[in-house]
């Protein structure tokens, strides 16, 4: 039975919540709190230099399971360029390796830095580090969700379009992390999501399920389908059909997607829709050459965004603590 989201509780909070935010989901925003990070990623992005001492003295912790480019390089460079500092914990260099408890890391983390960043397998680990942790925690990916990356991707398409609202995004391939945060986003940002995977690699139906209600409140709509179109959309994402972990899967998983390939063919579809994915790209898979090298791909300002919208999410939840 799929694990229930977590929704942060915002009534009544307590002085010591009060003081701490984390990134988990991006269901710890309403659709007013994402409007407004997204502003401040783009005011960041316009004038960094503004910002370059906002969080002077400040360390994030940032623990790896998983290889990266993307995250850690766009947190430690954030971290830098806002004036902190950014420390890198490679997980089987730090006593989690031995057997040390994820809330016993918390607990000691906490009283180093200002910040935690994971980026791990298992969307349990997240959620327990920040439930032992006193200082926030942000979610840098997980098997389940990938927040930072759609914040990124809402920016790219604010950008490229003026707007989010009322915007139509396609999706196709596999229901994964990816998909299971462009819900969430999407869906409080008040865009059309269409979801087209095979079978057996459908999104978390209770995400669907979230995304369908919450979208309806911002006047959006969520499908998920089998069949591949996508005439009517002002963007095409994408992504990897075998992810970190799946390995084992790759075979199976390249027969399944067969067919489900974004083409130059397939793009004709939507003449004006930009293509996104997330990367690392497996060319020639997920996506062609000459779809993903074309001027319709945005894909390298999905790149770049990921270190503005990471500064915003450092500043909202970083700036002001101190030891």
């Amino acid at each position: 039975m799929p694990a229930a989201i977590t929704i942060q509780n915002r009534s009544a909070p307590s002085r010591a919540k009060q003081l701490k935010r984390d990134l988990l989901t991006l269901t710890e925003f309403t659709p007013r709190e994402l409007a407004a990070l997204l502003e401040l990623a783009s005011k960041i992005k316009k004038s960094p230099r503004k910002y370059a001492r906002a969080l002077s003295g400040q360390t994030l912790a940032m623990i790896f399971h998983k290889s990266s480019t993307r995250t850690r390089v766009s947190f430690e460079v954030a971290m830098y360029q806002l004036g902190g500092h950014a420390l890198f914990l490679s997980g089987s260099e730090i006593q989690l390796n031995r057997g040390e408890t994820i809330a016993d890391t918390a607990r000691v983390l906490s009283r180093y830095a200002q910040g935690i960043m994971i980026r791990t397998f298992g969307h349990a680990v997240v959620e327990e580090l920040a439930a032992a942790a006193s200082v926030p925690v942000i979610n840098g990916l997980t098997d389940r969700h990938h927040p930072c990356q759609i914040l990124a991707d809402l920016l790219t398409l604010k950008e490229r379009h003026g707007r989010l609202k009322g915007l139509k995004l396609v999706y196709v391939g596999d229901g994964n992390n990816v998909v299971h945060s462009l819900l969430i986003g999407t869906a409080l940002a008040g865009i059309h999501f269409k979801v087209i995977c095979p079978e057996g690699y459908l999104p978390d139906p209770v995400l669907v399920d979230y995304a369908a209600r919450e979208g309806k409140r911002q006047g959006a709509s969520v499908e998920i389908s089998h069949k591949l179109s996508i005439r009517g959309a002002d963007a095409v994402y994408t992504d990897a059909w075998t992810s970190m972990g799946q390995e084992a899967e790759m075979a199976v998983r390249l027969k399944a997607f067969q067919g489900y390939g974004v083409t130059k063919e397939l793009m004709l579809e939507s003449p004006s829709a930009v293509f996104l994915h997330c990367l690392p790209a497996h060319r020639g898979e997920e996506v062609e050459d000459e779809v993903i090298d074309s001027p319709r791909s945005a894909v390298w300002d999905q790149a770049e965004n990921r270190l503005h919208v990471q500064k915003a999410v450092l500043l909202e939840l970083l700036k002001g603590r101190t030891k």
